[in-house]
C-alpha cells in the first residue's frame, strides 16, 4: 500500500497547483486577498504531498520492492544502498518526479519571500509558476507515473541501474542540474507577471536578479559536473563531445548568462527591458526543450531517456504552450516596454548590449548544430546526419574568444559614455598585460603554442588584468567620510585600515561580476591549454613492459582479479613515473553479476597542472592489453573556472540591496481593485505604478 500513498500524494500535488495557478492569477486580477493567500498556502501543501512521494519512492528501491515496475527495472538487490537512492532518479519517470520536487522547492522559497514583493505581484508569479507544476504533475501523473505496479507478477529481483549511472556523478550531477533548469522558471513567472501588468521597471529587475543568479549558478555546476563525469567515466578522456543533451544543458545556460548581465543595465538604467523579458523566456523554453530532447525518445546518447515519443508529444504541446502564450503576451506588451535611455558607443551598455547579442549569437549557432540533424531525420523519412565538434568549434569558439575581448574591456567602461582618451589609457596596462602572459606563458612551458592557443591566452591575460586593475582602482579612491587617525597607530596600519574600508565599499554584486569574469578566463585558459598540449596515445603493452608519453613513463606490470559488492573487476596495474614522482594507477574492466555489463573506470592522478589518465581497453593476443594513456595539462582549470564562475554568482546574491525587506506587511494586504490593476496608467496598482522599495502605490495614501 505504501507505493499507492505516494501516487496519491501526486494527486493531491496536482490539485492543489491548480489552485495556486487560480488563486494567484485570477485573486490578482478581481483584487481578492483571500485567493492570493490561499495560493500562497497551496504552495506549501504541494511541498509536503511531492517530498512524500518521492520518500515514498525512495522507501521503494531501499526495500528491494520489485512490485513496483520503475524499481524492477533500475534496481537490483545487489545494488548498494547509496546507488540504490540515487537509482531514483537514474531513468526517466523518477528524474521527473525530482524535477517536480526541485519545482515545488523553488515555489516554497519565492513563496516565503513573499515580504519583499508587492502582493499582485507576488500572486501573478506564484501563479504563474502554479501552472507551470500543473502542466509537470499532469505528464508524471498521466503518462509518467514512478508508481506503477507489476502485480501479482512481480519478478524475484530487478534488471539493475544502468552501470554507467553506477557512480558518485548521478549522485549529484542531476540534482544540480534540475534545480538551475527549474529555477530559471522563477525569472519567468516574474517576467510573466510584469508584463502582465504592462511595464517593466527597475524595481522588477532587482527582485527578480538574485533567483535569476541563483539558477545560473546552479545551473553552472550541474554542468561542470557532468563534464567531469564525462571525463572520468567513460574512459575516453575527453570533457566535452557536443552531444545533443549535453547541449540541450548549455543552451539555457547561454540564455541565462546574457540573462544575468541584461538585469543588471535593467536595474542600474532602467533600459534592456525587452531583452531581458525576452532572455527570460528564453532561458526557461531552453530548459523545456531540454526536457524534451532527453526525454522525446527523438534520439539515442548516453545521456538520454529513450522513451516512449508519445511523453515527448506531451511535453512538446506544452512547451508550444508555454513558449507561444508568453512570446503572444511579450507582443502585446512589447509597445509598453520599450525605453527611450541613450548611450554612447563606448559605454557599459553598449558593452553590455555586445555581450547579449554575441552569447545571443552563440546560442544560435549550438541550437542549429543541436536540431538541423533531428528535423533532416524527421523531414528525409529516416535519413541520418551527423554534425561533430569541428562544425560547432568553428563558430562557437571565435564568438567566445569575442565575449573574453568585451569582458576585458568593460571594467573600464562607465554608464552612458567613457572618454576615449581615458579608456586608451586604462587599457593600454591590459593589453601589455596580456601580451607579457603570451610571450611568457610558452616559455615556462617550454612548448611552442599555436596562434590560436596564443590568443586564447593573451585574452585570458587581458581578462584578468583588466579586472584586478579596476579593483585596484576602486582602492584607491579617496574615503567618501574620512575618520580621524587613531594617534597611537602605526602609519602603515592606518593604511591598511583605508584600503580594508575601501574594499568593504566596494559592493559584493561587484566582487562576484569579477570572480565569475575571472572563473571564465581561468576556463578560457584551460580548454586552450588541454586541446594544445594534452598528449593521447593508444598502445599495446604485456606485462613488464614500459612506454614513454608526455614525459611521463608508464610500466605495465600486469592484471589482478578483485570483487566489489555487485561486479568482478580486473585491474591493471601501472607504475607511473613522473619526474620525481612515483605512482601507481589501477584501472579496471568491471563486468557487472545482475546483465553482465562491462565498464572501464580510468585510474586517474589528478594535479591542478597536470592530470595522469591510464586506461584499459580490450585484451589482445599474447598476454598482452590495449591501454589509452593520456597526459592532460591543465584540464582541471576548465572546472575550477567553472566553479568559479559559479561562486561569483552566489557572491553577488550576498549583496545588501538584495537583503532589503522592500514591503511591509501592513501595506501588502490591502484589497486591490479589480480591473485597474492591468491598466498601465497612474490609476493602476500594478507593478508599474510601485515606487523602487516600496508597497504603497504613487499618489495614494497607504
Amino acid at each position: 500500500m505504501i507505493p499507492e500513498l505516494g501516487n496519491f500524494s501526486l494527486v493531491l500535488a496536482l490539485v492543489l497547483s491548480a489552485i495556486t495557478g487560480a488563486g494567484g492569477l485570477l485573486g490578482a486580477r478581481a483584487g481578492r486577498v483571500r485567493w492570493m493567500r490561499a495560493a500562497a498556502s497551496a504552495v506549501s501543501g504541494q511541498l509536503v504531498f511531492v517530498a512524500l512521494a518521492f520518500v515514498v519512492l525512495v522507501h521503494a528501491f531501499v526495500t528491494d520492492d520489485f512490485s513496483v515496475a520503475y524499481v524492477a527495472h533500475n534496481s537490483n538487490s545487489l545494488l548498494p544502498w547509496y546507488y540504490k537512492v540515487s537509482a531514483v532518479w537514474g531513468a526517466h519517470e523518477g528524474s521527473f518526479l525530482l524535477w517536480v520536487l526541485i519545482m515545488t522547492v523553488w515555489m516554497t522559497a519565492v513563496a516565503v519571500r513573499r515580504r519583499h514583493l508587492p502582493l499582485d505581484f507576488h500572486a501573478r508569479a506564484l501563479g504563474v509558476m502554479g501552472l507551470l507544476n500543473l502542466g509537470f504533475l499532469s505528464f508524471l501523473v498521466f503518462t509518467s507515473n514512478p508508481f506503477e505496479r507489476l502485480l501479482p507478477l512481480a519478478p524475484a529481483d530487478g534488471s539493475d541501474l544502468n552501470p554507467l549511472l553506477q557512480d558518485f556523478g548521478l549522485i549529484v550531477h542531476p540534482p544540480m542540474l534540475y534545480t538551475g533548469y527549474v529555477g530559471f522558471s522563477v525569472a519567468f513567472a516574474f517576467a510573466i507577471a510584469a508584463l502582465l501588468t504592462g511595464r517593466l521597471d527597475s524595481a522588477w529587475a532587482r527582485w527578480s536578479r538574485p533567483w535569476t543568479n541563483a539558477a545560473w549558478a546552479f545551473l553552472t555546476v550541474g554542468i561542470a559536473l557532468g563534464s567531469w563525469w564525462a571525463y572520468y567515466e567513460l574512459g575516453w578522456g575527453g570533457w566535452w563531445f557536443w552531444d545533443p543533451v549535453e547541449n540541450a544543458s548549455f543552451m539555457p545556460w547561454l540564455a541565462g548568462t546574457a540573462l544575468v548581465h541584461s538585469l543588471a543595465v535593467t536595474e542600474k538604467r532602467g533600459t534592456f527591458k525587452s531583452w531581458t523579458a525576452l532572455l527570460a523566456i528564453a532561458a526557461f523554453s531552453l530548459s523545456l526543450l531540454g526536457a524534451f530532447i532527453v526525454r522525446s525518445g527523438v534520439l539515442t546518447s548516453v545521456h538520454a531517456f529513450a522513451v516512449d515519443p508519445a511523453r515527448g508529444m506531451f511535453i512538446l504541446m506544452f512547451l508550444f504552450v508555454v513558449v507561444g502564450g508568453s512570446l503572444t503576451l511579450f507582443g502585446i506588451r512589447a509597445r509598453a516596454v520599450a525605453a527611450g535611455v541613450r548611450y554612447g558607443p563606448f559605454s557599459r551598455e553598449a558593452f553590455l548590449l555586445l555581450n547579449n547579442l554575441l552569447f545571443v549569437v552563440a546560442l544560435g549557432v549550438v541550437l542549429l548544430g543541436t536540431l538541423y540533424p533531428l528535423a533532416y531525420e524527421a523531414l528525409s523519412g529516416g535519413a541520418k546526419i551527423s554534425i561533430g565538434p569541428p562544425w560547432f568549434n568553428t563558430f562557437f569558439v571565435p564568438l567566445m574568444l569575442l565575449v573574453a575581448l568585451a569582458l576585458g574591456i568593460g571594467p573600464f567602461l562607465s554608464w552612458k559614455r567613457t572618454g576615449i582618451a581615458t579608456l586608451r589609457r586604462r587599457l593600454a596596462w591590459s593589453a601589455g598585460a596580456g601580451l607579457a602572459l603570451g610571450v611568457l606563458l610558452p616559455l615556462i612551458l617550454d612548448e611552442a603554442l599555436s596562434p590560436g592557443t596564443l590568443l586564447a591566452v593573451v585574452l585570458a591575460g587581458w581578462v584578468l588584468t583588466g579586472h584586478g586593475l579596476d579593483i585596484a582602482r576602486r582602492m584607491r579612491l579617496p574615503d567618501a567620510v574620512r575618520r580621524k587617525p587613531d594617534p597611537g597607530a602605526p602609519g602603515h596600519d592606518g593604511k591598511r585600515a583605508r584600503r580594508s574600508r575601501r574594499a568593504g565599499r566596494i559592493p559584493l554584486a561587484y566582487w562576484g561580476m569579477t570572480v565569475a569574469h575571472a572563473g571564465f578566463a581561468m576556463s578560457l585558459l584551460g580548454v586552450a591549454l588541454t586541446h594544445e598540449l594534452s598528449v593521447e596515445k593508444d598502445i599495446r603493452m604485456v606485462p613488464g613492459e614500459a612506454a614513454e608519453h608526455g614525459g611521463v613513463v608508464f610500466r605495465f606490470n600486469g592484471i589482478v582479479s578483485t570483487e566489489g559488492p555487485n561486479y568482478v573487476s580486473r585491474s591493471g596495474r601501472f607504475e607511473v613515473a613522473d619526474g620525481d614522482r612515483r605512482l601507481l594507477l589501477v584501472p579496471e574492466k568491471r563486468q557487472y553479476l545482475a546483465g553482465g555489463s562491462v565498464m572501464t573506470e580510468a585510474a586517474i592522478d589528478p594535479g591542478f597542472f597536470k592530470d595522469i589518465y591510464v586506461s584499459l581497453g580490450e585484451p589482445l593476443e599474447g598476454d598482452a592489453w590495449a591501454v589509452r594513456v593520456y597526459v592532460k595539462p591543465f584540464v582541471r582549470w576548465i572546472w575550477f573556472g567553472a566553479l568559479l564562475m559559479a561562486f561569483g554568482g552566489t557572491l553577488a546574491l550576498a549583496d545588501k540591496r538584495y537583503r532589503r525587506l522592500r514591503t511591509t506587511d501592513s501595506t501588502r494586504v490591502r484589497a486591490l481593485p479589480a480591473s485597474p490593476a492591468h491598466a498601465p496608467g497612474p490609476a493602476g496598482t500594478g507593478i508599474a505604478d510601485y515606487a523602487p522599495g516600496s508597497n504603497a502605490p504613487r499618489g495614494k495614501p497607504g
